[in-house]
Parts: structure tokens; sequence; C-alpha cells
């Protein structure tokens, strides 16, 4: 069996939506909750190193709209982009999807049923 995890949290519509779908097609996951169980320098670097940084970070959440002008200014590239993602989990884009072969960042069901056919 393929291991799936879905990187999001609770109360997010589209991390919502993705499970949901995953559920009504009886595709087997685990929920990696960013708020309560954070996020390592790992498993963001292998996210990196298939899916662009700007892609990844998500400039239209209210994590990213609290901070400060000064600190969204200072993001600029991957290195930035990375420390800040990892010291505030909540600015990665909602739900990251993981198997072993792909790392899909975002819903859509036109992509999930691409990937699980």
């Amino acid at each position: 069996m393929v291991e799936v995890v879905v990187y999001g949290i609770e109360n997010c519509d589209q991390v919502r939506r993705a499970r949901a779908w995953l559920r009504a097609r009886c595709i087997e996951h685990r929920f990696h909750d960013l708020r309560s169980d954070g996020l390592d320098a790992r498993r963001l670097s292998l996210w990196l190193g298939r899916v662009p940084w700007d892609s990844l970070l998500n400039r239209r959440g209210l994590a990213w709209r609290r901070l400060d002008a000064r600190r969204r200014a200072a993001v600029t590239d991957q290195v930035s982009a990375t420390e800040l993602m990892l010291e505030e989990p909540l600015l990665v884009k909602r739900p990251v999807l993981q198997t072993p072969d792909q790392i899909v960042v975002g819903f859509s069901e036109a992509l999930y049923a691409g990937l699980f056919g």
C-alpha cells in the first residue's frame, strides 16, 4: 500500500475538501496537522526539491497578512522562504499531499483524479 499523507490544518476548507475527496474514494491517508505537529527542515527540504518555493509559500492567507511589511519584503528566494516557513508552518499553502512519488500543493478534484485514477 502506498502511503498518502495530507499536510494542513483542521479548519482549512481546502484541506477538508481534499480529505473528503480521498475518503469518498476509500483512499487511505494520514493527516499531519501543521499547527499541532509542526514542520521539520528535512520534510520542507524534500518538498522544495520537487516544487518551487513560491508555489509552496502561501501569500494569500491570514498568516502572511499578519506579518509586518518588512518581514514580507525580506522573502525573496528559497532560503528566506524556507526560514520563514520553518518558523511559521501555517505559511505553507494547503493542503500538501505527499506520496512516495509526488508532492502536490493545493487541491482540485481534477488534479487528485489524475493522481489516483
